[in-house]
C-alpha cells in the first residue's frame, strides 16, 4: 500500500495519502516516474501532511509540486513530519 506521494524528483517532502505512524518504514511513490520509495517515519504524520525526504537545516528551502513552498525553521531529519511548526512561508 502506498502512504505517501512524492509528485516529481525534484521534490524534497512528500504528502501522506493515510496516517503515518512513529517508528514505520512508509512506503512512497514518485508519481512521475512510478519509482518507489521508502522512509522511517520519525513522528507520526497525519494524512495530508509532508513527510522530509532529506535532512534540513533552517532556511533550507522546501519544494513540493516542483515548487518552492516555504523554508525551514528548525532542523529537520528526513522521515520527520513537515508542517506549520517547522515550515514557513518566505512571503514574511
Amino acid at each position: 500500500m502506498i502512504q505517501f506521494l512524492v509528485h516529481e524528483k525534484s521534490d524534497n517532502v512528500g504528502v501522506a495519502t493515510v496516517d503515518i505512524k512513529a517508528g514505520e518504514i512508509a512506503k512512497g511513490l514518485y508519481t512521475d516516474t512510478q519509482a518507489p520509495i521508502d522512509m522511517k517515519a520519525l513522528n507520526d504524520i497525519p494524512l495530508g501532511h509532508k513527510i522530509a525526504l532529506i535532512d534540513f537545516k533552517a532556511g533550507d528551502t522546501v519544494t513540493k509540486y516542483g515548487h518552492d513552498i516555504g523554508r525551514i525553521v528548525a532542523d529537520t531529519a528526513a522521515g520527520a513530519h513537515v508542517h506549520i511548526h517547522n515550515l514557513k512561508t518566505k512571503r514574511w
